[in-house]
């Protein structure tokens, strides 16, 4: 291809008040604080109460539109946060009627990690419509768009933007090579366009897009489209706000960015310094720079409630590894976590070393929730459990999904090798289908109404459901008071913040004491200087504090594995027994379903022999090599 030389924008006189001539061809930006910024640096863990004080201010600010749900969000929220998704939608919409909604919609897995049944799926759309979405960033995690059929139909039955994604992934540190070049993104485009979106939205999930590489796809696009472009970049290799200025010098319509102290790192460039760049030429925002410097001021006064959720390792602001081992923020954060979990926080490098080989095997495929997850926890899977590389000792459910078809078409070939292991005794069939997904998937909503007819109240309740069963069950029981929110689930309030921090200065300057008298007390662990330091106080509410979420039966992680015991070979949390005390059971049957990095584990039986005890419920969170199950071996 030949590419044009790379321009300057169009100049004009430097004028920097709120009321100055609108220019000629103003850029368009989103802010995804509200959803990707927090979810990208404290693990999604905002608050709807350290929204509202700045939902106005956003609203007022002359944004494009404000993403502010979608993604990891509703998991988040009922699984960690005991808040209703729903509610949060309805709460900011009140708060800011102005500016359109956006969100992050994952096509047939809607906000979840799997396929779900067509009836799921326009269940869900409709519920966000109606409690307020205006505009869906719909993307498939292969690129399939069969994937989004269903959920299309729904948005634009109700007259709402369709905006359709081309997830943008690499196989070498810059565009090109033999799969993901330009020819691929310019095909994909023209799919999207025949599929009728409103707009389109190049989705670098991890960071990796370059400027010039972005100049010159987006100049490609604007030849064989007039759809209105989006790019939505992370700041993670350091690329990002240059980027997103080479995206704008060739024509790019919307651009995705965070205010200040939601931005960078994992996150997104900033707004503030794009703003002020563009001044004094024809892409001008049009944006006041002293409105969204407020509204940074009132942000800063919440964040130390989440400062604890940093879990970067390095100072250094930006990772330009991630053009190598090419792993989202999100996909990196679960992989540190789990491996520290599991005191093998060394084994990072390894698993990084092996990710590239896991995700050729697995067809290539873009790295973006769900296939991040499913990449991601295999690879450590395989680190840990097999005896040789390439093994495959401990395959997930979803590994098991994606070789059967379940998730779409992938990029290239599945290795065969693996895809037959994965798929021997799958229970629909040793045979792949082609077929679009959600068109073998059984009806599933008037099944989760009968089955929890005792908790959900409304629609909302039950989609809530479909998409969760037993994190969502959970929530439901606190929703309606049947069981106490445990204190760890509770919001922090900015006074335990602040004593919290004192704390930490007295440690600092070796004030802090425990005088160890009894009574009620709390430890608290202070990290100072990357030491971490195990501090006991008098504490009066410890005595009242809520009890822990998981409610231990024995303690099995003191237990000697007997033959037949099936202990936890990760931390994760119990989605399903199979069996249950009395049952017999056969040598690879599946008797425990552990759910670790939001990925099914089955756990099988070693033994012939009848089940003698289970040590946990349904939704207990358990450490690694504590006993699930005892099963009484026969001859």
């Amino acid at each position: 291809m030949n590419y044009d030389k790379h321009g300057v924008l169009e100049m004009s006189p430097l004028e920097f008040g709120p009321d100055r001539a609108k220019a000629s061809n103003p850029i368009k930006i989103n802010d995804v604080s509200l959803r990707d910024g927090h979810q990208s640096l404290f693990a999604t863990r905002g608050r709807t109460e350290d929204m509202l004080p700045v939902a106005e201010m956003i609203d007022n600010a002359g944004y494009n539109a404000v993403e502010t749900w979608g993604g990891a969000t509703f998991d988040t929220m009922h699984r960690f946060l005991a808040e209703d998704p729903w509610e949060r939608l309805r709460t900011l919409k009140k708060h800011m009627s102005k500016t359109p909604f956006s969100m992050l919609l994952r096509g047939q897995n809607v906000v979840g990690y799997r396929n779900y049944a067509d009836d799921v799926v326009k269940a869900f759309v409709q519920r966000a419509i109606d409690n307020g979405m205006d505009i869906f960033r719909c993307f498939d995690a292969l690129n399939d768009y069969r994937n989004f059929e269903t959920a299309a139909q729904v948005i634009k039955d109700n007259g709402k933007h369709f905006q359709g994604v081309v997830c943008y992934t690499l196989n070498q540190p810059r565009l090109g090579g033999d799969v993901y070049n330009m020819e691929y993104y310019l095909n994909k485009v023209k799919e999207l366009e025949k599929f009728g979106v409103d707009s389109i939205c190049i989705k670098d999930m991890a960071g990796l897009i370059a400027p010039y590489d972005i100049y010159n796809l987006v100049r490609e696009i604007k030849k064989i489209t007039d759809t209105p472009i989006n790019l939505h970049t992370h700041f993670t290799s350091g690329m990002g706000d240059l980027s997103i200025f080479k995206a704008i010098e060739a024509g790019v319509d919307i651009v995705d960015t965070c205010i200040g102290p939601y931005a960078y790192r994992t996150s997104h460039a900033a707004v503030e310094p794009i703003i002020m760049s563009l001044l004094g030429t024809n892409r001008d925002s049009g944006m006041d720079i002293n409105q969204i410097t407020a509204i940074a001021e009132e942000m800063e006064k919440y964040i130390p409630k989440y400062k604890h959720l940093d879990n970067s390792p390095k100072y250094s602001t930006t990772d330009i590894n991630v053009l190598l081992h090419q792993t989202p923020g999100g996909m990196l954060s679960n992989l540190v976590n789990q491996l520290k979990a599991m005191d093998a926080l060394d084994k990072l490098p390894e698993v990084f070393r092996l990710l590239p080989k896991v995700r050729k095997d697995l067809g290539n495929i873009p790295l973006v929730t769900p296939t991040s997850q499913i990449v991601g926890v295999q690879t450590v899977n395989n680190v840990l459990f097999d005896s040789y590389e390439g093994e495959y000792a401990q395959i997930t459910k979803e590994v098991k999904d994606l070789c059967y078809g379940l998730y779409g078409k992938t990029t290239e070939p599945i290795n065969p090798e693996v895809q037959k292991k994965a798929l021997k005794d799958y229970p629909r069939g040793e045979e792949p289908i082609t077929v679009r997904p959600g068109s073998i998937l059984q009806p599933e909503m008037e099944e989760v109404k009968t089955q929890f007819s005792d908790l959900a109240k409304d629609i909302d309740d039950e989609v809530l459901c479909a998409l969760y069963p037993v994190t969502g069950k959970r929530f439901l029981k606190w929703k309606y008071g049947q069981e106490e929110v445990p204190a760890e689930f509770k919001a922090k309030t900015m006074e335990q913040v602040e004593k919290e921090q004192e704390l930490i200065r007295k440690a600092l300057s070796g004030e802090l004491t425990s005088k160890g008298k009894g009574g009620a007390t709390r430890e608290l662990e202070v990290k100072v200087d990357g030491e971490v330091f195990t501090v006991e106080i008098n504490d009066p509410n410890a005595a009242a504090a809520a009890p822990r979420l998981r409610r231990v039966k024995n303690n099995g992680a003191k237990e000697v594995a007997a033959e037949g015991s099936i202990p936890a070979p990760i931390p994760g949390m119990i989605v399903e027994y199979k069996k249950k005390p009395g049952d017999k059971v056969t040598v690879g049957e599946t008797v425990v379903i552990l759910e670790a990095m939001k990925m099914m584990n089955n756990l099988d039986s070693t033994v012939n022999g009848v089940v003698k005890e289970v040590k946990f419920e349904q939704g207990d969170s358990v450490t690694k090599g504590e006993i699930l199950m005892v099963i009484e071996p026969v001859e």
